[in-house]
């Protein structure tokens, strides 16, 4: 997917939220600045000079995306702050005024390198700043794969979560194709026709339109790519949808019709309670899905959202590991699964 860090906010912030990524991009910059407080810092001249655009330019990018690039880490510095900034430039050897003369002046702005990152993915008259986006997405996918083993079609499978829900899942799926098979009145297709129904509730996708999303090949099995609280999500419903045909049989004293089943189902994926639950669902599926596997649900993009770092860390982390692993580590869960059979 082409990306433009000029005009998506949700993708600077997934690459400066991604500690693994900025890391790398620091190193690869090579960017040297003033220590302060324990970190690196650049004067608007440095930022300017660097960019090879007049400081102008970088006070009206500064006007223009205040919110933004101050939560990345640009601040002013007033004060106590500031003697302090002069104290760690005059430590350098060098005079202040090779900086810019702040002898007197009451406020200073420092970027810090993720605000540098930041204006890097925002400013348009530079070609060095142009040059640094294409390095800089070519390290975040970098990174990416490097940290997934090359690939992130099953980064789902790194969470340290996944293993209990998706063997949940398949527990709660024997009850959903048993309910089908038992109280509806339907051939064969009735099972890929109600999982269907389930998707396009939880994710307003059917599962051939994932599978284009993710570019799956036949022999992928989507719900072996979906996150936890996804497939926990899609256990509630076939669970849920399970115990409602079984009362229904009960009541009407038959099997039923497709068309009761299908109004048996509106009524059920209506209730006022899984709204808050696919909500929370769509916005992990489709943030993650953006960041991690460069692919747009366009059903959900009103719901993508930037990452945290807590999410890179959940899934590229120390923390995180492949399936494999996981599998070893799991074996008391199969055995006790086995167990229920």
């Amino acid at each position: 997917m082409s990306k433009d860090l000029t005009t998506s906010a949700v993708e600077r912030q997934n690459i400066l939220n991604n500690p693994y990524a900025v890391s790398e991009i620091q190193k690869a910059v090579g960017l040297r600045g003033i220590e302060y407080q324990g970190k690196a810092v650049l004067l608007k001249e440095q930022v300017a000079e660097f960019f090879e655009v007049t400081p102008r330019t970088i006070d009206n990018y500064l006007s223009a995306n205040e919110s933004e690039l101050h939560e990345n880490g640009y601040e002013v510095l007033r004060g106590k702050a500031l003697q302090d900034l002069k104290l760690s430039i005059k430590a350098l050897g060098v005079d202040e005024t090779d900086f810019v003369n702040i002898t007197k002046a009451p406020q200073l702005g420092v970027f810090s390198f993720r605000a540098f990152l930041n204006l890097t993915m925002l400013i348009t008259e530079s070609e060095r700043a142009r040059l640094l986006r294409q390095t800089i997405l070519d390290i975040v996918i970098d990174t990416i794969n490097r940290r997934t083993g090359g690939g992130t079609k099953y980064i789902n499978q790194r969470d340290e979560d996944f293993i209990h829900a998706y063997f949940q899942e398949e527990n709660y799926r024997k009850e959903f194709t048993d309910a089908l098979r038992d109280y509806v009145d339907l051939g064969n297709f009735k099972y890929p026709l109600y999982t269907d129904k389930i998707y396009v509730s939880i994710f307003c996708e059917k599962a051939h339109e994932y599978r284009k999303v993710l570019r799956l090949h036949e022999k992928d099995h989507v719900r072996d790519t979906l996150y936890s609280e996804v497939l926990d999500l899609v256990s509630s419903y076939e669970y849920g949808f399970a115990k409602t045909l079984e009362a229904e049989f009960h009541h009407l004293g038959r099997r039923l019709a497709a068309w009761e089943t299908d109004q048996l189902f509106a009524r059920f994926e209506a209730q006022p309670h899984w709204k808050p639950l696919v909500e929370s669902a769509r916005v992990k599926m489709a943030s993650r899905d953006l960041a991690f596997r460069d692919a747009l649900h366009l059903q959900l993009k009103e719901y993508v959202t930037p990452l945290q770092a807590a999410e890179f860390e959940r899934f590229l982390g120390e923390k995180s590991m492949e399936l494999a692993e996981r599998l070893e580590e799991a074996k008391d869960v199969f055995k006790r699964l086995k167990e229920r059979e």
